[in-house]
């Protein structure tokens, strides 16, 4: 039997207002904002639909009336900002780190942004029958949406006397904002004012040099949060990768390989001589080699997550195709909460798109005496590739949920195939070998966004679904918040750029730690790689064997039915980034897992993921504030310099936050 939405196909509530489109699209800059930092940190982002539903009912309770069906029209465009966000810094910074950009230029992002994300909803639109109402995938965060924006009831209307306000609709609001304000006064501290340390690291020699240790904890409530959201099984697999990359490769890598490293470093003399800055330079190049290591594993991972999903996809294709036929075949005669953007609308819009695909490529391949047929072919990958990745993403999401979507992973093998393509029909001589890779970002650009949004439109559609909603409204409202957050992306990242560096060290405040920005330092090496820069193949050798040992411990588990897994590319995530930054994760995941375990309530459950999302966009968008105030304030920020208590204070700051989300989740 169908799920029975909350409010019935015959009942019209208010859905598609002005207010609505006003707080979603603020909502999706905003959380496109704070994403956009956390992403380019950690590697990760995670939904952001259910502290756009808590602060959506928090706002909309201020007016006479508003309805659960509005309010899911807030969470549907805010939540396209978190995800657009991910499908530009996965790709997009690669194209500043390799200097075809001089900066982050908001013509070309904006239409790269804009382009991918409405084909992301519009390839997905055919699916959402398939998915959710015939297939009855998970959907986990679309779900955990719904029963939010559920406690909030059905309609406030302070008109009829007999209405009451929905008191756990406050209080979730306001626990948003507690955790808002905890993480953000914390990097506010840290980053802004130097009172609190931002991390914590040793290097150690042992027996006479010849073992190395090194290793530190990034001390951030949002990492917290993130690990919180993730669960215990992605935490507990992105810091074995860090474990893999840091605390066995590094000190192997050094014992076997010694000479090298050495001279990477710029080290010299005996060892005997060495200080403390020598031993962090030796720890740093031996670390630098082992974490090509995770670029192996994601290289596999990517390939093997589109192996597993072609029959899946192609059997959602076909269901899909057998419910509009019978849908024709019966009339047209749709309800409601079954009535989708109609399919004439959807594929003139894919048609229209053609011409600004073309466009863009074209500009891309300036200089190029073939870009004029080149473009065409660039323009065909893109609606092939870009459909075919959607649905797997849109796939995905039912399966895991969308913030352990692998849309990384499809990009990489997007950027390999195409990189391939585009070698054999441009070579690699001249100006091919610069401009090859520039369009090859370009086109993983478009259907990285196209992907992370197809993944969180059937999240969304899964929660209207579940409430009533309409789902053509709903897929309106997700393309207004890639618009919203397209428009905002690009100012986001050139103060980010600016005040922290993505990827590289800041053009205006170079001693900030930049933002590791990790798969798009991928998707540069990867494309430069294959057109002629030349690629350390030796380690990402070991990754590859690494990801298989994985594969088969995966499939192993799988067949023996267990929640344990082994998805490759959060071990892969975790060997590429710093050990640091898997730690907190790490706590997060255990924190969830005992809470789980101690109280097993969907309540409880979702009140630990609204104040870890508190903590995440509380800590991001500070981190945005601060950056501004670094290039404002040259010199000046943090306020103080090398305070001595304050690896101890940025401890004590954790720890609180730990607390913190293990009393009141």
């Amino acid at each position: 039997m169908a799920d029975q939405p909350l409010v019935a196909p015959e009942r019209n509530l208010q859905e598609m207002t002005l207010k609505a489109l006003l707080l979603g699209a603020f909502l999706s800059a905003l959380l496109a904002a704070a994403n956009a930092y956390i992403g380019l940190l950690v590697g990760l982002t995670v939904s952001a639909s259910i502290p756009a539903a808590a602060t959506s009912m928090g706002v909309l309770r201020l007016f006479r009336r508003s309805s659960i069906l509005e309010n899911n029209m807030v969470q549907t465009a805010a939540s396209a900002g978190e995800s657009l966000a991910a499908g530009v810094i996965f790709t997009l910074p690669a194209l500043v780190m390799m200097k075809a950009w001089g900066g982050y230029e908001w013509g070309p992002m904006v239409a790269i942004a804009i382009l991918g994300g409405v084909l992301g909803v519009a390839f997905t639109i055919p699916l959402r029958r398939a998915l959710i109402v015939e297939a009855k995938l998970a959907f986990p965060e679309g779900v955990a949406t719904a029963q939010v924006l559920k406690t909030g009831g059905i309609e406030t209307d302070k008109d009829h006397p007999e209405w009451k306000p929905s008191p756990e609709a406050k209080q979730g609001f306001i626990n948003l904002l507690q955790a808002a304000s905890l993480g953000g006064g914390i990097k506010l501290l840290e980053a802004g004012l130097g009172v609190l340390s931002g991390g914590v690291a040793a290097t150690k020699s042992f027996f006479a040099g010849k073992w190395l240790f090194t290793g530190d904890i990034t001390l951030s409530p949002a990492l917290l949060g993130v690990g919180y959201i993730v669960g215990l099984n992605i935490a507990t697999l992105v810091f074995m990768g860090g474990a893999i990359g840091t605390l066995i490769g590094v000190p192997l890598n050094w014992l076997l390989n010694g000479d090298d490293i050495q001279h990477l470093a710029g080290v010299h003399g005996d060892m005997g001589s060495w200080n403390a800055q020598d031993w962090e330079a030796i720890a740093g190049a031996s670390w630098q080699q082992c974490r090509r290591i995770g670029v192996g594993a994601m290289m596999v991972g990517g390939l093997w997550s589109l192996i597993t999903l072609a029959k899946p996809l192609w059997d959602g294709v076909k269901a899909s195709l057998h419910v509009y036929k019978t849908a024709k075949n019966n009339g047209g005669k749709v309800l409601r909460t079954e009535f989708d953007m109609p399919i004439p609308y959807v594929g003139t819009l894919i048609l229209v798109s053609i011409i600004p695909l073309y466009a863009i490529f074209y500009s891309a391949l300036e200089g190029y005496g073939e870009r004029l047929w080149i473009a065409g072919v660039m323009t065909v990958l893109m609606l092939v590739f870009g459909f075919i990745f959607s649905s797997v993403a849109g796939y995905m999401a039912g399966l895991v949920g969308s913030s352990n979507n692998p849309i990384s992973g499809v990009t990489i093998a997007t950027v390999i195939v195409s990189a391939l393509i585009l070698l054999q029909l441009m070579g690699n001589q001249g100006l091919a070998a610069t401009l090859g890779p520039i369009a090859v970002i370009y086109l993983a650009g478009m259907i990285c966004s196209a992907a992370a949004i197809a993944g969180d439109n059937m999240q969304d559609l899964k929660c209207g679904h579940l409430v009533g909603a309409t789902p053509w409204r709903q897929q309106l409202f997700q393309i207004i918040g890639v618009v919203a957050a397209a428009v905002a992306i690009p100012w986001v990242l050139n103060i980010l750029d600016q005040g922290y560096g993505i990827g590289r060290p800041s053009p205006v405040n170079p001693d900030a730690t930049p933002l590791s920005a990790p798969q798009a330092g991928l998707m540069r090496d990867l494309s430069t790689g294959i057109f002629g820069a030349g690629i350390e193949w030796s380690y990402i050798y070991i990754g590859f064997a690494l990801a298989v040992v994985l594969i088969v411990l995966d499939e192993f588990q799988k067949r023996r039915g267990a929640s344990f897994r082994f998805p490759v590319l959060a071990v892969a995530v975790g060997v590429y980034l710093p050990l640091g930054l898997s730690i907190p994760i790490f706590l997060g995941g255990l924190l969830a897992h005992w809470q789980q375990k101690k109280r097993g309530t969907h309540e409880a459950e979702g009140k630990g993921l609204l104040l870890a999302s508190g903590l995440i966009t509380g800590e991001a968008l500070m981190g945005v504030v601060v950056a501004i105030l670094a290039v404002a304030l040259p010199g000046k920020v943090p306020y103080l310099q090398d305070f001595a208590l304050a690896p101890w204070l940025g401890s004590a700051g954790l720890l609180a936050c730990f607390l913190y989300l293990a009393k009141k989740g």
